[in-house]
C-alpha cells in the first residue's frame, strides 16, 4: 500500500511518498481533516505559515492517538521572510504553534515574496533564511530542511554558501506541467522534489483526454494524477479535508504503462482556472 512506502531523504531521514496537503482547510477545520488522515493511514501532513492552519494541523496530529515518530509533518517559512532574524522567529513560531517539539521538515515556501513572486534578486535574503534553517537543523528542531518553488537558479544560490544543502525542493508539478529538467537538476543534485497540487487545483478533472486514459486503467482522474507523480519519483500531496478522497487518493496501486507516462508528460494544460494568477494562495 502507498501510503506505507517512503523515500529516503539525502541525509537518510525516511519519508512517506504520499502525503497530504492542507492548502486552503481552514484552521478551524484542519484538525479533524489530520485526524481523518492518520486514522486512513496517512502520515505525512504537509502545512505551511502562509496557510495559516498550523494550529489545527497541531492539534490533530496530538489527538490522532499515533506516535509522533511515526508522523512526518512539514511547515513552510513565510516567503516574505528574508532574513536571518526574522526567519529563525519564525522557525520557533512553527514549532509553538503546531505544539511540537520539532518539525520533520521545513522549507523556504518561494525564492521570492508572493507579491513579487519570478520577480526581483531576494538571494542574499534567501541565504539568511537558509543559514536560519540550517542553525534550526543542526540544533535539532527540524529534522530536514528544503525549499519550495525555487528555480535552479535559486538552488544553486544556496548551495553557493550552505553547509547543509536542500533535501527537498516542493513544485507544482502535475499531467500537464511537468518541470522535467528541473526534476531532473533536482535529482542530479539528491534533493527530492515534493509535487504539490498533483490535480491542477482539480482543473485537470475537466481534460477529456486524461479521463479517458483514467477509463482505460478504471481509475479516477485523480488517482491517475496521483500515480503519474509517484511514478516521477516525487512525493505526492493531494489536498482534501475529504475523508472519502482521501481513501480514494491513496488507491494507487496501478502502473501507468510508458507510453502513458509520456503522453502524460508531454501534455500542457496550465489553465487553472479561477486559480489562474499564481501563486495560488496570496492570503486570506
Amino acid at each position: 500500500m502507498v501510503l506505507n512506502e517512503t523515500y529516503t531523504l539525502s541525509n537518510g531521514v525516511p519519508i512517506p511518498k504520499l502525503g497530504l496537503g492542507t492548502w486552503f482547510i481552514d484552521d478551524g477545520k484542519a484538525a479533524q481533516a489530520v485526524t481523518e488522515a492518520v486514522a486512513i493511514g496517512y502520515r505525512n501532513i504537509d502545512t505551511a505559515q502562509a496557510y495559516r492552519n498550523e494550529r489545527g494541523v497541531g492539534e490533530g496530529l496530538r489527538t490522532s492517538g499515533v506516535p509522533r515518530d511515526e508522523l512526518f509533518v512539514s511547515t513552510k517559512l513565510a516567503a516574505e521572510i528574508k532574513n536571518y532574524d526574522d526567519a529563525a522567529a519564525a522557525i520557533d513560531g512553527s514549532l509553538a504553534t503546531l505544539g511540537l517539539d520539532h518539525i520533520d521538515l521545513m522549507l523556504i515556501h518561494s525564492p521570492q515574496p508572493w507579491n513579487d513572486f519570478r520577480g526581483g534578486d531576494y538571494a542574499e535574503g534567501n541565504r539568511e533564511a537558509w543559514q536560519a534553517l540550517e542553525d534550526a537543523y543542526k540544533a535539532g528542531k527540524l529534522r530536514s530542511i528544503g525549499v519550495s518553488n525555487f528555480e535552479q537558479q535559486d538552488i544553486e544560490n544556496i548551495l553557493s554558501a550552505c553547509t547543509v544543502a536542500p533535501q527537498v525542493n516542493q513544485l507544482l508539478v502535475h499531467a500537464g506541467n511537468t518541470p522535467a529538467e528541473l526534476i531532473a537538476y533536482c535529482e542530479s543534485r539528491n534533493i527530492l522534489v515534493e509535487a504539490y497540487s498533483p490535480i491542477a487545483h482539480g482543473e485537470i478533472l475537466k481534460n477529456p483526454d486524461v479521463g479517458a486514459m483514467a477509463e482505460r486503467y478504471g481509475v479516477t482522474v485523480p488517482q491517475l494524477c496521483i500515480r503519474y507523480t509517484l511514478q516521477l519519483g516525487t512525493v505526492s500531496l493531494p489536498k482534501t479535508a475529504n475523508p472519502a478522497h482521501m481513501r480514494s487518493n491513496a488507491q494507487v496501486g496501478f502502473v501507468i504503462s510508458d507510453e502513458d507516462m509520456d503522453a502524460l508528460r508531454s501534455l500542457q494544460a496550465r489553465d487553472y482556472g479561477k486559480h489562474r494568477v499564481f501563486p495560488v494562495f496570496r492570503g486570506k
